[in-house]
């Protein structure tokens, strides 16, 4: 769901500063409205599928094998990265590649929403629903994040659309960066990104869901989606219009100060996304076939999953790989990994680049090289 963006802003900066603020708020109006929805559709979907097919009498043991499962996917799929980047290719065959990365999604996708599902179902099991419970394991985990420089990691769509390119397709990046030669210390490392960071942003998410549910109008569901979804979107357009001078702020500062700032901004981020996840989310439960939740979820599995498939965003639905809080150099860090059309045009742009380059150079090759005589 997150990502570095790491000298990208000042790579697609091109053109006028017209036209770039321009694809700017395509990609935040295409990143909310479309990818986030999508995102969010799928979660719901595959979260329920869950509830219904995986011991549905039994709930402890129903999230203790969702969260065997995820985890475990999770730790497969970050410690194998290296080889799965190897082996599958564009190069070894577009076909093949397509084919194999968008179920290598699929697959990934499910162990993330097993995972979560897992992590939160025993926490509601084992510490309880009430308000006070509730905020000191949200403010326990929170600071964890922090002290870990963590807490951005947090972030989801409609803050971070994740374009599936071959080249960083099947990246997982860990928390202590170890390389994957150093076999004993990699494997730990990927162990800690999994299980410890993973774990602490579900308690996060799970926090600020609950107290939620539990003072905004909690005996009228329709209105308390309907609330959180609005409330959601106007922080949505807030924490996007303070991206520019934030990021003036956080370049202008160093150290402790820069990072605090920063935290606080992804939790502006965070909570805003918090309320339009709930608020899609619960408003699909009330009136998308209440009455049919099998071909309701179902339905929504697959429709959401084909469209970010064809969108070619659809990795923007997994939670994988640690990223660092304030990592990027000067006010990057506080620059939203949404950069779907903005990628899109530079890609097209860099083609016809070189497909000129390529012309003008033929055309140099095709002028017949000057005789002596000639050039008398």
């Amino acid at each position: 769901m997150r990502g570095s963006t790491a000298g990208l802003a000042d790579t697609l900066a091109t053109g006028s500063r017209a036209h770039s603020a321009l694809l700017e708020f395509a990609d935040e109006v295409f990143g909310s409205t479309i990818v986030a929805p999508a995102v969010v559709t799928y979660w719901k979907a595959t979260w329920s599928l869950m509830d219904l097919y995986v011991l549905p009498q039994e709930p402890v043991n129903s999230a203790i094998v969702a969260l065997v499962f995820g985890l475990g996917l999770n730790f497969f799929l970050c410690v194998f990265q290296t080889q799965l980047s190897k082996h599958i290719r564009p190069y070894k065959g577009r076909f093949t590649y397509y084919v194999l990365s968008r179920l290598y999604t699929c697959v990934a996708a499910v162990g993330c929403v097993g995972a979560w599902r897992g992590v939160w179902n025993l926490l509601n099991e084992c510490t309880g629903d009430s308000a006070q419970t509730v905020m000191s394991t949200t403010a326990a985990a929170t600071l964890s994040l922090a002290a870990l420089r963590t807490l951005r990691n947090i972030i989801a769509a409609p803050f971070a659309v994740v374009v599936d390119a071959p080249k960083d397709f099947f990246n997982v990046p860990t928390m202590f960066r170890t390389s994957s030669k150093e076999t004993a210390l990699y494997i730990l490392d990927c162990v800690f990104s999994v299980t410890v960071v993973g774990s602490l942003v579900v308690f996060v998410w799970r926090g600020l869901w609950a107290l939620i549910d539990i003072y905004l109008y909690p005996d009228d569901p329709v209105k308390s989606c309907w609330t959180s979804l609005i409330v959601g979107y106007s922080m949505v357009v807030v924490t996007f219009s303070l991206q520019a001078p934030m990021r003036w702020v956080v370049a202008r500062l160093q150290g402790a100060p820069r990072l605090l700032i920063a935290d606080v901004y992804h939790l502006l981020s965070f909570a805003s996304t918090v309320n339009v996840w709930r608020g899609v989310w619960g408003l699909l439960d009330i009136y998308f076939l209440p009455d049919s939740p099998l071909l309701s979820n179902w339905s929504c599995h697959i429709v959401s999953l084909a469209l970010l498939i064809l969108l070619n965003c659809s990795n923007s639905i997994l939670v994988r790989g640690v990223y660092i809080d304030a990592e990027e150099p000067a006010g990057e860090c506080v620059i939203f990994p949404c950069h779907y059309l903005r990628l899109f045009f530079h890609k097209e742009r860099t083609k016809r680049h070189k497909a000129l380059d390529l012309t003008k150079k033929m055309e140099e090759a095709s002028v017949p090289l000057q005789t002596p005589e000639e050039k008398v």
